[in-house]
């Protein structure tokens, strides 16, 4: 099967390194399961915090670029990341977590027939959780199992991306023709899409939105988002896909932990479709995920150099024992 099978990992900005492992291993209960940096820009800190064993389609990921301005949130721009939990229930106790660690959020909402929860961090940054209560398709990956968010409730992958955009109409042929998604659901300015087998971990969100000014990107907005793709020979599939509908891309990628390819599947949108494997269990043990700087193979020549740029960061774990926190 070539087609796409769904969420892959959403990268975004944060402008701390720092409080972004906070709030994503404390508040959250996401695992930090890599600690690299931007492969394009050895300065700058990558962030990937996912489910217990770094599973494709549980990750999202951070650039701390030094220096860079606060984003604007608009049209034309990944607007909002979802993140996956087991229940309506589950939902419930977010609420009362989200209240007690005075995370702001929306209220508990329907959206399209799902139960959702949208809340922000401390950059402005667009999340919501979404509850996987009767929901086929795509199967969520598996909670940090040493985290402090009782398993039951705890984030179990990524769900639909939120995508404002302002020529829909360009757009949603881009999604069905090109990527070969389906329109499901509309409701007002927004539109549903789903691809390969579908849910939560398989979904895409497209508002229709031309009163807006552009977003700009910087820190508190999403760079681009990935989709899951089985293997490198298809994704060889996709660059050649790509090719003949016109589409400018990056060509092959070997990001270590996967393969990938990159694409502007229309203005400010940047989309990448990256392979299942490897994945991030090989160069280190399960026990010590993301403590350690880690480089890909063709970095390490390049360590010293490295270390010497980016700033120590204590994200050791597995020394510490969370106790499950039920409010």
């Amino acid at each position: 099967m070539n087609g796409l099978k769904g969420m892959h990992h959403v990268t975004a900005i944060t402008s701390s390194a720092e409080e972004n492992y906070k709030f994503f291993t404390y508040v959250l209960g996401m695992r930090l399961v890599k600690k690299t940096v931007n492969q394009d820009d050895i300065q700058t800190y990558h962030l990937f915090f996912a489910d217990d064993k770094g599973n494709p389609g549980t990750d999202i990921t951070f650039f701390d670029f030094p220096n860079i301005p606060k984003g604007t949130h608009g049209t034309n721009e990944i607007y909002k990341t979802s993140f996956r939990v087991p229940s309506d229930e589950a939902l419930e106790y977010w609420v009362k977590r989200f209240d007690r660690l005075e995370v702001r959020h929306g209220g508990i909402k329907d959206q399209f027939g799902v139960k959702t929860l949208s809340f922000v961090d401390f950059d402005d940054q667009q999340y919501q959780l979404v509850s996987d209560e009767n929901m086929d398709g795509v199967a969520p990956g598996v909670p940090w199992q040493k985290g402090p968010i009782p398993l039951e409730y705890a984030i179990t992958g990524l769900g639909p991306i939120h995508v404002r955009i302002a020529n829909f109409d360009y757009f949603k042929e881009m999604m069905e023709k090109v990527l070969e998604f389906k329109e499901i659901d509309k409701k007002g300015s927004l539109h549903l899409f789903e691809v390969g087998e579908g849910g939560n971990g398989a979904r895409v969100i497209v508002e229709e939105n031309v009163v807006l000014p552009q977003a700009r990107q910087g820190y508190g907005t999403v760079h681009h988002a990935a989709f899951r793709v089985e293997d490198k020979d298809v994704l060889e599939y996709w660059i050649d896909r790509m090719a003949k509908f016109g589409f400018q891309t990056s060509g092959f990628v070997d990001r270590f932990y996967f393969k990938s390819l990159y694409a502007r599947v229309a203005p400010y949108i940047l989309f990448e479709f990256a392979t299942d494997g490897p994945g991030f269990m090989d160069d280190e043990p399960y026990e010590t995920l993301g403590e350690k700087l880690a480089l890909p193979p063709f970095f390490e020549s390049k360590r010293e150099q490295i270390e010497g740029l980016v700033r120590p960061i204590d994200t050791v774990r597995s020394t510490k024992e969370f106790e499950k926190e039920y409010e």
